[in-house]
């Protein structure tokens, strides 16, 4: 494996495990300090998160794309941004990220590293959400991408905080952190059985929205960089040194 390659892998399972363990972690402490007040906990859970996307995107964005969702990194491949030799190892490690980020977040909490979730979030109208959730998100990643780029950490930390709301799911729009939460029978977990659906609409979502901005902005395809923030890091190690 490419030393290059190696650093961005790296930077995808540090991102989406600090990702994870913040929607968790502040979950757990959301529900311990809310007195019982659901919605309370969900402010406190949505603007933590929503906060963390924005630095971890702005941290591990010249990196490796700070992309922490295998939606996203498949929608990449697809417009030709990344091979798609190294989407499986993005993917895995976006997955192992996640994980340790509930591993990461039950031990700041004392909890178990591993307690598979209770909470149902099953049905239809749950599927469409995360359909609906994902599209949007990957529309404001292709758009802001494309004539914003300077933006994209905001527009997407903006996003998931809306949507958090306006979702009847909260807003997961993410397999690896759909996949970790699923470990963690805490308030922001899902019943295993209800992942599958979830990932199902996820991708749906995200490929929808992909074949739209193909159609909105054609000829704006993505130019070698990755669609959340090009990452300049690969480009420096890979440009051969000017000769001049």
């Amino acid at each position: 494996m490419k030393p290059d390659l190696r650093r961005r892998l790296t930077a995808e399972f540090v991102g989406t495990l600090l990702l994870v363990a913040t929607v968790v972690g502040s979950g757990i402490m959301a529900e311990r300090l809310s007195a019982g007040s659901v919605g309370l906990a969900l402010l406190a859970n949505t603007l933590a998160t929503g906060a963390a996307l924005v630095a971890l995107i702005l941290t591990f964005g010249p990196i490796s794309g700070a992309q922490f969702n295998p939606v996203v990194t498949i929608a990449d491949a697809l417009e030709r941004a990344i091979p798609w030799r190294e989407v499986p190892a993005y993917i895995v490690a976006q997955i192992l990220g996640g994980i340790g980020g509930t591993m990461c977040a039950h031990a700041m909490f004392s909890l178990p590293a591993i307690s598979l979730s209770q909470h149902a979030r099953s049905g239809p109208a749950q599927a469409f959400s995360e359909f609906v959730a994902t599209f949007g998100l990957l529309s404001v990643i292709w758009g802001c991408s494309r004539f914003q780029s300077s933006v994209v950490a905001f527009a997407v930390g903006s996003y998931i905080t809306a949507a958090y709301w306006f979702t009847a799911s909260t807003s997961f729009a993410n397999p690896a952190v759909t996949i970790a939460r699923a470990l963690s029978d805490t308030f922001a977990g899902i019943r295993p059985a209800d992942v599958g659906a979830f990932v199902l609409a996820q991708l749906l979502g995200g490929i929808a929205a992909t074949l739209l901005f193909r159609w909105l902005a054609p000829g704006l395809i993505a130019d070698g960089t990755t669609i959340v923030v090009p990452h300049r890091m690969r480009r420096r190690i890979e440009s051969p040194p000017d000769m001049g």
